[in-house]
Formats: C-alpha cells, structure tokens, sequence
C-alpha cells in the first residue's frame, strides 16, 4: 500500500512540475513589460515593428517586401495577428510575438482586413469584400469557421470589441453613404448609431475599462487632417481631444484607460509619427522621432493580460 501510495504521490509530482514548464513556456513567449506594436516604413517597405512603451528598443518584427500592417495583440499577449499583402491582396495572418512562425489565417480572393481579438482570445473579427460588399465577418482564433456578421447593403469596417466581449463597435456607411460608428451585440444583432450628429468618422477603439469610446473625424472646418474624439460608450459626450492643423488617427487606448497612444501627421506633405497623450487629451508627446512613416499604435502591457489559459487576472477592467 505504501509503495501504490509512494508511486501516486511521484506521479502527481511530476504531472505538476510538467505543468508549470509548460506554463512556463507558454508564458515566457509573451513580452515581460509593456510593448507597443505598430507599422513602420523605415527599413524601406512596411513593415510590423516593436517598443517600449516608452518609445525605447524599437525593433523588426516582420521583415517582407510585402506591406504589413494593421497589427492586433492577443489578450495573452502571446502572438499578434496582422494583415498583408503577400499573396496579393490583403490576407489576415498570425505570428508569435517574436514575429516566428508567421502563419496565414485567411485565403481569400478578396481582401480581409483589421483583425480584431475577442477578450477571450477565441474569435478574431475582421472586414471584408468576399460578399461582395465590405461587410464585418467574425472566425475562430485560428482561421476557421468565418461568417458574415453584418449583412447589409451600406460598407461596413474597422471592428472594435468590448472588454466583455458582448459588443462589436465598428464603422458603417448606413447613414446616407456617410461613415458613423455603430455597435451591435457580438452575433450582430441589434446594431444603433452612436455618434451624434459628427458624421465621416473613423478608427473607433473601445477603451479597456469599458467606459469610452476613442474615434478619429475630419476637421470640421474643411481644413487639413482629423482630430480624435472620446464619448461614452452609449454615444454620449463627445469630448475632442486633438487638434486643429494635424492629422490625428488609429487611438489605441493604454491597457489601464490612462492614455490614448495614436498617429499623427503634422502637415500634409510629412510623416507620420507614433504620439501618446492622457486619457483627456493632455500632455501630447513624441513616441518613434523618426523621419520614417511610424502608424497604426497597438499596446500591449503583461500587468493587464489575461493566462495562457484563458483565465482572468487583471484583464482590461474585469
């Protein structure tokens, strides 16, 4: 009996010690301190590119002579997920976050674009033409099972998800051919106009906290570039937060709701540059400080992440 006891005790043993390397490993692929992911054309073509927070230790991700862009951080931090040109048109693809083991998630004739995670790193929305019409389409993590969202007549784009993963807000054209953003339940029913009467709006980014709603709109004036705005995520009070006289674009909220990371062009003719500014608007500063085209911000911090497998710890306000 001792001996039975002894050897299921040895065994119990091991299977945990096996665990935890496992775990170990699964977690050691994620970055070990706030990243932030974005597209840069400084090595010649676009290309998908990693930093501090801070702006500090950028460094290649992925390095093809086709255009990578629109990168999207797993909730556990582990692999981010992108689109490009490499077959031809734009397809959706998978990397670790080293930028390894690049793997395609679609194979389309027509274009899919912005991925989108869910919180629960299970389903990546994204949008796409294969209906023949820009509609927002919803697959599991690993490419399989995509299906049409939205179905409607009027261009829809952009996907953003709620940190409970319930709703999906993103960009339609259904008022009159002008872009607004809307939000629908995450099986796409029940999609309402959120934004008032600003019209030609662009980039919405649901805050982690769950509270805010970042966007880009043109200038209304008719001048040069887009400010960014904030409002409630029920559509109210709209505050600006950037602007006039540059191009403001992609908000990315901080994983603590704290700061707004964006892309912003000072004049027409200029590049654009990577920005982070508080929450309110305040406090703009210089991230990249490179002469390159520096865009579309996604950050990423481990104390806001969620395990490896899948459980909660400090996750984006839960």
């Amino acid at each position: 009996m001792n001996r039975k006891r002894t050897l299921s005790v040895m065994l119990a043993f091991i299977g945990l010690l096996t665990g935890l390397v496992l775990l170990a490993n699964l977690q050691a692929q994620a970055p070990r301190k706030a990243q932030i992911a974005f597209v840069s054309d400084r090595d010649g073509d676009y290309d998908i590119y990693l930093m501090d927070a801070d702006g500090k230790n950028p460094r290649h991700l992925t390095n093809d002579p086709a255009a990578d862009s629109a990168p999207a951080w797993s909730p556990d931090g582990r692999r981010i997920v992108f689109e490009s040109n490499r077959k031809g048109n734009l397809e959706i693809y998978l990397m670790d976050a080293n930028g390894r083991n690049v793997q395609s998630l679609t194979n389309h004739p027509e274009s899919d674009r912005d991925p989108a995670w869910s919180p629960d790193g299970r389903k990546i929305a994204f949008w796409s033409a294969r209906d023949g019409n820009f509609e927002i389409y919803l697959m599991d993590a690993d490419g399989k099972n995509p299906r049409n969202l939205t179905n409607h007549p009027a261009l829809d784009g952009s996907p953003t998800w709620s940190p409970d993963g319930r709703k999906i807000a993103f960009v339609s054209h259904r008022d009159r051919g002008n872009p607004n953003i809307y939000v629908m339940d995450a099986d796409g029913k029940n999609p309402r106009r959120l934004n008032g009467a600003l019209r030609n709006t662009a980039s919405p980014a649901w805050s982690p906290d769950g509270q805010t709603i970042a966007f880009a709109t043109p200038i209304g004036d008719g001048g040069f570039g887009h400010d960014i705005y904030v409002m409630d995520a029920d559509g109210t009070n709209l505050l600006r937060l950037t602007g006039p006289a540059t191009n403001d674009l992609c908000p990315v909220w901080s994983p603590d709701s704290q700061q707004i990371v964006f892309s912003l062009q000072k004049n027409f003719r200029g590049n654009y540059g990577i920005y982070v500014m508080d929450a309110d608007g305040n406090n703009p500063r210089n991230l990249t400080n490179h002469r390159s085209d520096d865009q579309e911000p996604a950050w990423f911090d481990p104390t806001f992440s969620v395990s490896s497998a899948g459980k909660r710890i400090l996750t984006w306000g839960w």
